[in-house]
């Protein structure tokens, strides 16, 4: 999602054939789906576990020197480790870590007293490793900060897992694929205020109670699977209110399927310090889908 072009109009999509399908108020649900539903659960709460109920802060840096460490009087205050253990520079784009003296920390198991440390949008990001701290440099439009890891996180043993809609296998719809030139991009806002365009790979349009709705790729790969963000009016009350997450299997003879039963919440659902993307305008489903992923719209992280 770092492309710099200009969003082109959305496709409009005329007299295609599509695969019907009617809602019921519900649908039999086998138990080898059911089984196949678990599964995916279960890595869901595994990924979460792992990659984002760990973090622990993200802190923007300004040009030039950022102390860190547990001493207020810093400029990136972590929540535990040294009082004092050092500094990022960051000149231009470019983000070098610097230890104080006694701060003893390791990238790839081999201790480092100073490093320039590669961004996430680098093909090989640098983490380091500072007691059960983990942390390493994330770009976001403009910005350039330091996300922070903590494999002792209390949030991760709090977690109650995900709510899920019963399931419904009237959710589990045939879509026709209409793939984009390639060229094709859509503007997709973030919940930092930025707006990227995200090149497309197409648009999967179908039929939900006799109405036909689309939504459209979002860096996905034909061959290998899609990726949607989508909203819809369950959002208001019952859903997260960006948006949620939705990822398909390969397209198949012009075909996908999008299960809503697996659509999900992103990882802003569950910690404040991600920067997930929203919903745009493309994909905002005007009927209610309630499937999938719940939010506690009370309590929940927004």
């Amino acid at each position: 999602m770092s492309a710099k072009f200009q969003a082109v109009a959305l496709v409009l999509i005329g007299g295609l054939l599509l695969v019907p399908c009617t809602v019921a108020q519900t649908a039999h649900v086998d138990p080898a789906y059911q089984q196949s539903f678990e599964k995916w659960k279960t890595e869901l709460v595994e990924g979460r576990q792992k990659n984002w109920l760990p973090l622990a802060g993200l802190f923007w840096l300004k040009p030039g020197e950022n102390t860190f460490g547990t001493d207020p009087a810093n400029s990136v205050v972590f929540p535990k480790g040294p009082a004092k253990a050092g500094s990022f520079e960051l000149n231009g784009t470019d983000v070098t870590l610097k230890l104080s003296p006694g701060t003893q920390a390791t990238i790839q198991g081999k201790p480092v007293t100073t490093a320039k440390l590669e961004p996430d949008t680098s093909k090989d990001r640098t983490v380091v490793e500072m007691g059960s701290l983990r942390f390493h440099v994330i770009v976001r439009g403009k910005r350039i900060g330091i996300r922070l890891k903590d494999l002792e996180s209390q949030a991760i043993h709090d977690y109650h897992g995900p709510v899920f809609f019963p399931l419904n296998a009237a959710y589990r719809i045939t879509a026709k694929w209409v793939p984009s030139d390639g060229k094709k991009t859509v503007d997709v806002p973030n919940v930092l205020g930025d707006v990227e365009p995200v090149t497309s790979a197409g648009t999967a349009v179908f039929e939900l109670n006799g109405q036909k709705f689309e939504l459209t790729d979002l860096g996905g790969d034909p061959t290998q699977g899609l990726s949607f963000v989508f909203n819809d009016p369950t959002a208001k009350t019952e859903t997260y209110p960006g948006g949620r997450f939705l990822d398909t299997d390969p397209v198949s003879n012009g075909t996908v399927v999008l299960d809503f039963n697996e659509a999900y919440s992103p990882p802003c659902s569950v910690t404040p310090y991600a920067t997930c993307p929203l919903a745009p305008k493309e994909n905002r489903l005007a009927i209610a889908i309630p499937a999938g992923e719940k939010y506690d719209h009370l309590h929940g992280h927004h």
